[in-house]
């Protein structure tokens, strides 16, 4: 919630909180999290409040025919990553016929080998299909005619989202096509949102691979959305993967400001000053948080400093209530990670500075100006 707040989510915070929450949870291994696991899919239409996580993957992708099922219940579902259709030659190829009955013949060598394409893939007991290439109009006739639901030009991405969700594996051989293969959901429908139509693949089992199907009334709104989304993923990623975490507000700032001064103290000459500099700097966060807030920035510094030094560690400035109270019960934190990177960033680039004006005023001190002006340069007459 803390990362959603500011960027226009605050109204269902708490909602879009628990969806982040249980997705990075559900997709985490072994203590490993790929946010690549988990599909953001639009949809224009409804509220944001109407937003839902999917224990499965959601496709912008509708059945290759209207006479297909539109909806399949205990569904299983093949991943295949080969064309359903008749290869052409991969050289130019000519086929000389000579006589009616030879067209006939070639006209149903092709059949057949459709029809066996069909039949492997109903014999591993497949209800679904999910092809990554084309599917032939005669192959989607026997789909239709088995009530078998398919999808084609799936990307390549989806496919492996599909793999992780359902348990199937990518099929790139049909002699090779078993039940064993074959992914698993309690139901796969086409469901229309307006004039589009979307495939929802649901109810997967323990599925390591989700959807947030995110809707909004414009596409500018859905597009804040997905930031806010994505920068709270990120958030709780970055947490689990560190398990450390500091309370914000400007509270780790105050104290760090707090801690530096102390070390000032041991040092001596321009050493003492840059550090001084440092904890100056530190505190500028809560009072850039304060101007924010509408607050007045003195006042909140002034206490912020005055609680830290009798030893509350967690104070830190409240924007929910616009006071300064313990922020680690109040429930804002931040990951360490995120902290420790923007103060490295924003020293680096300081530093960066710093070494650009100094090999500019070496530069300088090296030509010298000369008595006939800048850089040695002869003077111009007005």
């Amino acid at each position: 919630m803390t990362a959603m707040t500011g960027k226009g989510a605050e109204t269902v915070k708490e909602k879009f909180a628990e969806i982040i929450v249980k997705a990075v949870k559900q997709i985490a291994e072994n203590g490993k999290i790929d946010l690549a696991n988990i599909k953001i899919e639009k949809a224009k239409g409804d509220g944001i409040e109407h937003t839902e996580l999917i224990e499965g993957i959601v496709l912008d992708k509708e059945r290759v025919s209207v006479d297909m099922p539109s909806s399949v219940r205990n569904a299983k579902i093949a991943l295949l990553d080969i064309a359903l259709e008749i290869k052409s030659p991969e050289t130019d190829t000519k086929i000389s016929v000579s006589s009616p009955e030879q067209l006939q013949s070639f006209i149903e060598q092709e059949d057949r080998i459709l029809k066996n394409m069909v039949a492997k893939i109903k014999a591993s007991g497949a209800n679904v299909v999910f092809c990554q290439k084309g599917i032939d109009d005669i192959i989607q006739y026997y789909f239709t005619k088995d009530k078998i639901y398919a999808c084609r030009r799936i990307a390549k991405s989806d496919m492996e989202k599909l793999a992780r969700a359902t348990g199937g594996k990518i099929i790139s051989n049909l002699n090779e096509i078993s039940q064993e293969q074959l992914g698993n959901a309690d139901v796969v429908e086409e469901i229309k949102n307006g004039e589009e139509a979307m495939t929802y693949v649901r109810g997967c089992k323990n599925p390591k691979a989700l959807t947030i199907l995110l809707r909004g009334g414009t596409e500018h709104v859905i597009d804040e959305m997905e930031r806010a989304i994505k920068d709270g993923l990120g958030d709780v990623a970055a947490s689990l993967r560190d398990g450390k975490i500091v309370v914000g507000g400007g509270a780790v700032e105050v104290e760090l400001s707090r801690e530096l001064r102390k070390f000032s103290q041991s040092l001596g000459g321009r050493e003492q000053l840059a550090v001084e500099e440092f904890a100056n700097a530190l505190e500028f966060i809560p009072i850039t948080l304060a101007e924010n807030a509408g607050l007045d920035p003195i006042d909140v510094i002034t206490e912020l400093k005055a609680r830290h030094d009798k030893g509350d560690k967690n104070a830190g400035l409240n924007l929910f209530t616009g006071k300064i109270e313990d922020n680690l019960k109040a429930g804002i934190v931040e990951p360490l990670k995120i902290k420790t990177q923007a103060i490295n960033s924003a020293s680096e680039v300081s530093m960066m500075i710093l070494r650009i004006d100094d090999v500019i005023a070496a530069s300088d001190k090296g030509r010298g100006r000369g008595a006939g002006g800048y850089s040695g340069m002869p003077e111009m007459e007005e």
